[in-house]
């Protein structure tokens, strides 16, 4: 059984990433924690969590499509740190479900670096599963 602790991040997609970050920290407080221009990431400290904001002009915005609209989808993944992370438990659980799985890795999230399961909800959906940091 996976047992979800919180939302470590929220990915989205932008159009304006100035006018993104103002809202986020001016408006609701957030403040930037982490930002890589050379492939258009912004990272936004959101209470224990973070918000990413990704231009889609930017080398990960392109891998995305089109820009956010009627016709886009605005939010690349949700990602849901998870406790007592056991990757090879996970896996047998998701294949047991019949469960579409991506990429394994380790990325970086509200806890710091670790590791983390890509896999699509029956939607289409991406949906990160995230272990604790190491290190």
């Amino acid at each position: 059984m996976i047992r979800i602790a919180d939302i470590d991040h929220v990915v989205l997609r932008v159009t304006d990433s100035d006018a993104m970050q103002r809202f986020y920290c001016d408006v609701l407080g957030c403040r930037e924690e982490r930002r890589q221009d050379e492939i258009g990431l912004v990272q936004l400290r959101a209470g224990r969590s973070l918000i990413d904001l990704v231009a889609i002009d930017g080398k990960l915005g392109r891998h995305g499509g089109a820009a956010p609209g009627a016709q886009g989808h605005n939010m690349d993944h949700l990602c849901l740190r998870v406790e007592d992370y056991d990757e090879a438990a996970i896996l047998a659980h998701l294949n047991s479900h019949g469960v579409r799985i991506g990429e394994l890795g380790s990325r970086y999230g509200a806890q710091g670096e670790g590791p983390s399961i890509y896999l699509y909800d029956p939607q289409g959906n991406m949906v990160e599963l995230k272990g604790p940091a190491v290190g």
